[in-house]
């Protein structure tokens, strides 16, 4: 348990050391001043919570003070990882009663998504289930290339059409392949696109129908990948995905390379959406279930 903490404290670091560090000055000082509020909203809004969320949080800190008469800087530290915990609820348990399970993984172009598809593969497989991949991003031969390549390195099966083919009809074949193997968990890829391109956002929900053909009542899940040093642009995304293909869980990539991790409060409080996966790192194994205990210890890590 100590080396999984570990590993999120390793992946959050930049968002600790960027924006949650600063906590450490603005509340360094033994007593409160009248100037503490303001300056912790302007951070927490600098790290990409909010203002919604920000605004909340003061508010819950300004009721704890006058209950509790917190006068002392550490006591609104620990009062502050409180109420950051309090808004990332505990994600559901990932368990599926259909088999196969389909998982539809959506997202924008270069948002992380080809690989975060290989390393859930990774992840199922290790939970002792048999996984094909489908590689229905049929625009980007790079993006079947790659996926090609992890497939290889990590010995699961995939599933390829022709570049510049129907990516519905590659998603239709794994789905049959799957059914016809008594296979576990498929997961497959789509391509890359902006949530503002209309005809792009109605070929997903194209994709979206032929698996429901395919499989009745397929996908059975739909996660949207997305890039956390994006930040609170990845909102307006997360919408657009949700309403052409009803998004059901978010997988927040990169977000060892991100200061931004605060955005995570806002995907839950916004939008609603579970956080259901972490990407810490790029290794295989660096794709964590969210444990939200572990993130909020990992971004106030600098706070101490």
């Amino acid at each position: 348990m100590n080396a999984l903490f570990h590993k999120w404290k390793i992946g959050l670091a930049k968002t600790s050391k960027t924006t949650f560090g600063q906590i450490a000055s603005i509340l360094g000082a033994s007593e409160i001043s009248s100037d503490t509020f303001d300056e912790l909203e302007a951070l927490l809004i600098q790290a990409d919570l909010g203002v919604k969320t920000s605004q909340a949080i003061l508010d819950s800190l300004w009721e704890r003070e006058r209950r509790d008469g917190i006068t002392r800087a550490h006591e609104l530290k620990d009062a502050l990882r409180q109420e950051l915990r309090h808004r990332l609820p505990d994600p559901p348990p990932i368990r599926f009663s259909n088999k196969p399970a389909i998982i539809l993984i959506v997202g924008v172009n270069g948002s992380g998504k080809t690989t975060t598809i290989a390393k859930l593969g990774h992840y199922f497989l290790h939970q002792g289930n048999q996984v094909l991949l489908g590689a229905a991003d049929t625009f980007r031969a790079a993006a079947v290339d790659q996926l090609q390549v992890w497939a290889d390195r990590l010995n699961l099966p995939i599933i390829v059409g022709q570049q510049g083919g129907d990516a519905g009809a590659v998603a239709y074949d794994t789905i049959q392949s799957a059914v016809a193997r008594h296979l576990d968990i498929v997961l497959i890829d789509t391509a890359g696109r902006l949530h503002t391109r209309y005809n792009l956002m109605e070929e997903l929900r194209k994709v979206y129908r032929v698996m429901g053909k395919a499989l009745p009542g397929a996908p059975h899940a739909v996660w949207l990948v997305l890039d956390a040093t994006t930040g609170q642009n990845a909102l307006q995304q997360a919408r657009a995905f949700k309403e052409a293909v009803n998004v059901t869980g978010v997988i927040l990539a990169k977000l060892d390379s991100s200061a931004r991790g605060g955005m995570a409060f806002a995907i839950q409080s916004e939008l609603n959406l579970p956080i259901l996966f972490a990407g810490l790192g790029e290794q295989a194994d660096d794709l964590q279930p969210f444990d939200p205990d572990a993130f909020v210890e990992g971004i106030m890590a600098s706070a101490y």
